[in-house]
């Protein structure tokens, strides 16, 4: 396309990024349109980037076959990994990808990781602060989110409200911002994608998320989860890492009694973060994010779509 006085060429779309609720089938549908266009898989998974964390986050790196994958398996359990360390991290296989005359095709559900790389978000290294942290260590968890409030009007994470070393660090990044010159950031650049959507209605997606929570039952998610936490991960630390691994440490401490109540709080814990996924994505949409929704993960509509970007290959 040839740009006139007064016209902005668009920037060419250069990769995809398929989004959608756990349970909704992305990585298969990944790996086959990344197979389609010559392209390598780049994770948005909050907790497929640690080690160890197999079942619980749904890794299912059978599915990948011959297809690279990035962003998996990439840090240690007692890392605090963050939407800045992931930004960075991305950054860097996006752009070895792209290098290598190949297509990104970023693949998850974790609504903040995927929000930082499609719009932009313009991220700032906090280190940590030992003094702060020991003013703040006597207070309750009431006191501290009231504390939180008070350098912020918004909290977009709230989970960062109720793990109390989730909100000791946003209140340190909080502080961080009203007194340090913010610059210096970090914003992504060349990421200019086609961003499709995985959509199932909302009790075919339940049927799914109980069939997949017992298979990964099935297939030893509780002697994983008993295995980091015999090889030093706290059980307080399982606990932070997504609602799979937090039930089930809570199972196997005996706050939970039986097996069956376990697999269905768990259940209905995972429907009611599906929801919430989709709620981010609406959220997405609403701030100028266009989405494509592939209804039932339907292989020749994704197909479809994509060739029309990126042709066969």
């Amino acid at each position: 396309m040839r740009a006139f006085a007064g016209m902005v060429e668009k920037p060419e779309t250069n990769c995809v990024v398929l989004l959608g609720a756990t349970a909704s089938g992305k990585t298969s549908l990944g790996v086959h349109l990344a197979r389609l266009i010559g392209g390598e898989i780049l994770s948005a998974d909050s907790r497929q980037v640690y080690r160890f964390l197999d079942l619980g986050s749904g890794k299912d790196i059978c599915e990948y076959g011959d297809i690279p994958y990035h962003l998996i398996n990439i840090a240690d359990l007692s890392l605090e990994y963050s939407v800045f360390d992931y930004q960075r991290d991305f950054h860097s296989a996006f752009h070895d990808v792209v290098s290598r005359n190949r297509v990104p095709v970023i693949v998850g559900g974790t609504g903040m990781y995927l929000d930082s790389i499609i719009r932009g978000y313009s991220l700032v290294e906090v280190p940590e602060n030992i003094t702060l942290r020991e003013e703040l260590a006597s207070l309750s968890l009431e006191d501290l989110v009231k504390h939180l409030y008070t350098l912020k009007k918004e909290v977009h994470n709230r989970t960062d409200l109720v793990e109390r070393p989730r909100l000791i660090r946003a209140i340190e990044i909080a502080e961080y911002k009203t007194m340090a010159d913010t610059s210096a950031t970090s914003r992504l650049s060349g990421v200019h994608p086609l961003i499709l959507g995985v959509h199932f209605e909302r009790s075919v997606l339940r049927s799914r998320i109980r069939t997949r929570l017992e298979e990964r039952v099935k297939a030893g998610l509780i002697a994983e989860v008993r295995n980091l936490h015999a090889n030093g991960a706290s059980w307080e630390r399982l606990e932070r890492l997504g609602l799979e691994y937090r039930f089930t440490a809570e199972f196997l401490q005996g706050k939970i009694s039986t097996e069956k109540e376990y697999i269905e709080s768990l259940y209905i814990a995972i429907g009611q973060f599906a929801k919430r996924q989709e709620t981010w994505f609406r959220g997405m949409e609403r701030k100028g994010v266009s989405i494509s929704w592939i209804e039932n993960a339907d292989i020749s509509v994704a197909e479809k779509i994509v060739s029309e970007f990126f042709g066969e290959v």
